[in-house]
């Protein structure tokens, strides 16, 4: 598997306390996303990598992809870079998912498809077969998290928390 740099996205706007998924789609402060634009437009030019990036399509992934094609990079959006779809929790506070149906749930982790979204277990075989097709990627944090899964299938206690907002892994996960 080809080395690539993925960043988490910026913090968007209106996500505190919600379920926040492929469904959902919000906005960023376009500073911060232009920060992250330059960011990585400098290590693209540090590592003397071509400039082409490729995004998630929703917004709070896209809108640096769009800063960085307006500085003349090749821009391309891939649907499997989405983050996990929650179903018709997506974009629910999390204190009006019922405890019930959170705690299905925790005990069916890889297997829970929050009642027509998508599962972990699907999230992680979507992102296993995904193939760079440049060295520079934006996405999402739930996304990164089950890209560099390895191992047994994970449980609440074993995943892992998100890379930060803004924050870049670098590698062949």
């Amino acid at each position: 598997m080809p080395a690539f740099t993925i960043w988490r996205h910026p913090r968007p706007r209106g996500a505190e306390g919600r379920c926040i998924g492929g469904r959902t789609d919000l906005p960023v402060d376009p500073r911060k996303a232009k920060r992250l634009a330059h960011r990585i437009r400098a290590h693209a030019r540090r590592h003397g990598l071509p400039r082409e990036v490729v995004t998630s399509p929703l917004a709070r992934a896209a809108d640096v992809g769009r800063w960085l094609q307006r500085w003349g990079f090749r821009w391309r959006v891939d649907a499997a870079l989405m983050e996990m779809d929650f179903g018709p929790w997506d974009g629910k506070p999390w204190s009006d998912i019922p405890r019930e149906a959170f705690e299905r749930w925790m005990s069916d982790f890889c297997g829970f498809d929050f009642d027509g979204g998508e599962s972990l277990g699907s999230m992680l075989a979507r992102v296993a077969v995904w193939q760079p097709t440049c060295a520079l990627v934006v996405g999402h944090g739930g996304w990164i998290n089950a890209r560099r899964w390895r191992g047994e299938p994970p449980t609440p206690a074993r995943w892992p928390s998100p890379l930060r907002y803004a924050g870049s892994l670098s590698g062949d996960f």
